[in-house]
């Protein structure tokens, strides 16, 4: 008959949950202290040489940065803490107590594997209420050289657009429908033989079926002159949508808006791969953590003093690499259009969880 009472023992699944939880908190927290620190020496001489921006600016830099590493580095903490757990475990005969007490192998993981559960969750959570507006106000920062950028909810950054033979590039696009507002706007004006003119304006807005542009300045490529206009009105019947959904970034979006967009990227007969990997990921993305355990316990069994703990540690942590590697590499040919969305962002968490019960399955018999 087959045990389904996966934690028979209440305070041995706490232990092993704290165990686990604790030392993956100490890596993620040490990964972002040292990540962060290298990030902010990068970046701020590029931040402190726009005129205005100080320490304070610093630190509003870390408060955006900080969310998008513990996000992206939170599953590989969880692997490298559920791989300290089990060597501990496994170093000090802990496994071996457990299985002649009668514990399986999927019943010493299942602490384990409920706690990175909850943790999956949280991060889920987290992605939606905290990084997407970080990442979406931090690349806007970012794109405009760290100059002041107007608050706003729907910030799109570095947008370019196609009318006809010429090229179009807003640095900064805010709001939707006729409210959509444009900042820092450069038109490439090209005719057959070569560029002609090259228009840059301050804003933008929209009137009467194009858009107005102020304080615009024109080089004329041929006389090799520049003039300037307090306002042309130019891009006459180029719709708001085309800013706005020129260039979507799941990252920026959160889950129920990323979905309204992929309804209107097809309502306008746009690709929508990207959008729909994106979208997936967002669900199998914080699920890898779920799979950390599971490929770090090959470090939890064996006996300690056959000297191959290091051994096996290194090989559960060569497949949690490997499943970082796969996954970016699916997610990227899913961008591409050449798998299926779903398949991009499913494929890798499906195979690894395959091979990592397969693996489990070996060492136990």
């Amino acid at each position: 008959m087959i045990n389904l009472d996966f934690m028979p023992s209440r305070q041995l699944a706490l232990y092993a949950a704290r165990l686990f939880l604790t030392r993956s908190l100490a890596v993620l927290i040490m990964l972002v202290l040292v990540l962060m620190t290298l990030d902010l020496l990068g970046e701020s001489g590029k931040i402190l040489k726009v005129p205005g921006n100080s320490e304070a600016e610093l630190w509003r830099y870390v408060s955006l940065r900080i969310p998008q590493l513990v996000s992206k580095f939170l599953p590989f903490s969880v692997l490298l803490g559920a791989l300290i757990a089990f060597a501990g475990l496994n170093q000090h005969s802990e496994v071996v107590s457990m299985k002649a007490a009668g514990l399986s192998a999927h019943q010493i993981l299942a602490p384990m594997i409920a706690a990175s559960f909850g943790v999956a969750l949280l991060l889920f959570a987290f992605n939606e209420l905290v990084v997407v507006k970080s990442a979406r106000t931090l690349d806007a920062w970012s794109d405009a050289d760290y100059k002041p950028i107007p608050p706003s909810s729907g910030i799109l950054s570095n947008v370019w657009i196609r009318d006809g033979n010429d090229m179009v590039r807003a640095l900064i696009v805010t709001g939707q429908g006729e409210r959509t507002r444009l900042q820092d706007v450069t038109i490439y004006d090209r005719e057959s033989d070569g560029l002609a003119r090259v228009m840059n304006a301050d804003s933008g807005e929209r009137v009467a079926g194009a858009w107005k542009l102020d304080n615009v300045r024109t080089y004329d490529a041929r006389m090799n002159i520049v003039m300037k206009q307090p306002s042309v009105i130019v891009l006459k019947d180029v719709e708001p949508a085309r800013f706005t959904l020129a260039q979507i970034d799941p990252e920026e979006r959160d889950f129920v808006a990323l979905r309204q967009e992929i309804q209107a990227l097809e309502a306008a007969g746009r690709p929508t791969e990207e959008a729909r990997t994106g979208w997936w990921h967002k669900i199998s993305g914080p699920l890898s953590t779920v799979l950390m355990p599971l490929l770090a316990a090959t470090a939890a069994f064996g006996l300690a003093r056959s000297g191959r703990v290091l051994l096996r540690a290194t090989i559960g942590m060569a497949l949690g690499f490997a499943y970082f590697v796969a996954d970016n590499f699916s997610v990227a040919l899913g961008n591409y259009g050449a798998y299926p969305p779903f398949l991009a962002a499913w494929a890798p968490f499906l195979l690894f969880l395959l091979i990592g019960e397969f693996v489990l399955i070996r060492q136990e018999e």
